[in-house]
């Protein structure tokens, strides 16, 4: 057997009864499903680095888009014409 370390959480009375009903289901200890989630969430639930280079040429390409001006020609609708009344 693996030796474990001992911690206390703090539940939804929601997340409660669904583990108490996932454990009862599967007659997998609740403890169990936590670490097996936990597991899952720390292999696949991790955000993506940012990427400043990336960022960095968004930027560039939105002061071209800026050094433009407006251009030419007005929409033919106003803001509030996008909703209902």
């Amino acid at each position: 057997m693996t030796v474990k370390v001992r911690k206390q959480i703090y539940l939804e009375p929601t997340q409660d009864a669904l583990l108490k009903r996932i454990a009862g289901a599967t007659g997998v200890p609740e403890a169990e499903i936590i670490r097996q989630a936990l597991d899952r969430h720390l292999q696949y639930g991790q955000l993506p680095r940012r990427d400043h280079q990336a960022w960095a040429v968004e930027q560039a390409y939105l002061a071209q888009l800026v050094a433009l001006g407006p251009t030419e020609g007005r929409r033919s609708w106003q803001r509030e014409d996008l909703y209902e009344r």
